[in-house]
């Protein structure tokens, strides 16, 4: 039979072993002290609303709308915007040092760098899409990945792609208000 004793010490480490476990499984955001300032990041969002268009037996693909986010290093970015084909004046701003790290960490702690980078096949009843890229330069390594919308592709696109789309277009909004 086992002595209420025993049992006592057993369920000591158990239960240190949950209170240390619970807060880091429940966290859901990346530290900032995952980036450090001796990163180096360079950051090319480009969003495009596409559209197909039928010619009888051809097809074109054509954008109706191309946003450009550029972020440097030091936090300045530089955002462009074109619509129907015409140029709007670019907006420049600088991102703080809180955001700029957040980012960093974001793509430095999931390993963002080194996703493949893969090509989605587009569904071919699929005639208006938005088509993601990115282009990051993290330490000197470079990747660039391509994406569609979700709903435009039977390709599954991993979360991370998405979460890293997420901030890049918060930070557009940011900058547009």
């Amino acid at each position: 039979m086992v002595k209420p004793i025993h049992l006592a010490l057993g369920t000591i480490p158990i239960i240190v072993a949950l209170l240390i476990s619970i807060p880091l499984i429940t966290k859901n955001e990346i530290p900032i002290s995952a980036a450090n300032s001796v990163d180096k990041i360079e950051i090319e969002y480009t969003k495009h609303q596409l559209k197909k268009i039928s010619y009888g037996v051809t097809e074109r693909t054509g954008a109706q709308k191309t946003e450009i986010l550029f972020i440097k290093n030091n936090g300045d970015t530089k955002y462009s915007f074109t619509e129907q084909g015409y140029l709007q004046p670019d907006i420049r701003s600088k991102l703080d040092e809180k955001k700029l790290n957040k980012i960093k960490a974001l793509i430095k702690e999931t390993g963002f760098i080194t996703i493949p980078s893969e090509s989605f096949a587009i569904l071919d009843d699929v005639t208006d899409y938005q088509k993601s890229n990115v282009k990051i330069t993290l330490n000197g390594r470079t990747n660039h990945i391509h994406w569609p919308e979700q709903n435009a592709t039977s390709d599954f696109i991993p979360p991370i792609i998405t979460m890293v789309e997420s901030e890049l277009d918060e930070i557009i909004s940011e900058i547009r208000e």
